[in-house]
């Protein structure tokens, strides 16, 4: 089968930073759906027109992955309006109720990177914004996309890859 808009593929692959620090690397096959919410833009551009057996290696630029650090989305809050189990790590969908910092998104995930006596550190950028990417991907199979899938824009009821979620230290996406 060719790989077109929307299918599911699956893809093993090994993610590095621009430095060639491993990131992630799938050695098993893992299913996406090409035309959702899945992949980033320029991967799916890659695998259009392609089938089983194909193999890509991808420089992507911040702004082709996660997007560019934007030191405005790290902000602190004092401890207080926080449960008292905050911990480096924890998120929230939107400011933590009880938020004084003004004009913050609300649609970004805020991680908590640092818990002080006095007040919690947060951070609504993604683990690799900033972060130029090298990617290389082997199709493994390509199927027609169920319409569960299509409805949900995603294979998994989790996380999609173009909307990962935070990466703890020393941890790979998947």
């Amino acid at each position: 089968m060719i790989i077109s808009s929307p299918c599911v593929v699956s893809l093993m692959w090994r993610l590095e930073d621009a430095q060639g620090v491993l990131i992630d690397e799938l050695t098993e096959p893992m299913e996406f759906l090409l035309g959702g919410d899945d992949l980033l833009a320029k991967v799916e551009q890659s695998l259009i027109g392609q089938s089983t057996g194909f193999e890509a290696h991808l420089s992507l630029e911040p702004e082709d992955a996660f997007g560019d650090y934007n030191a405005e989305l790290v902000f602190f809050e004092t401890r207080d309006i926080f449960p008292p189990e905050v911990s480096q790590g924890m998120q929230f969908e939107g400011p933590p109720e009880g938020s004084t910092t003004p004009d913050l998104p609300q649609d970004v995930i805020y991680t908590v990177t640092e818990v002080y006596d006095s007040h919690v550190v947060l951070d609504g950028n993604h683990p690799l914004a900033g972060v130029g990417l090298r990617l290389s991907l082997t199709v493994c199979d390509v199927r027609e996309a169920t319409a569960k899938e299509l409805e949900q824009g995603s294979v998994s009821d989790g996380s999609p890859f173009a909307l990962a979620p935070s990466v703890p230290p020393d941890e790979t996406i998947h």
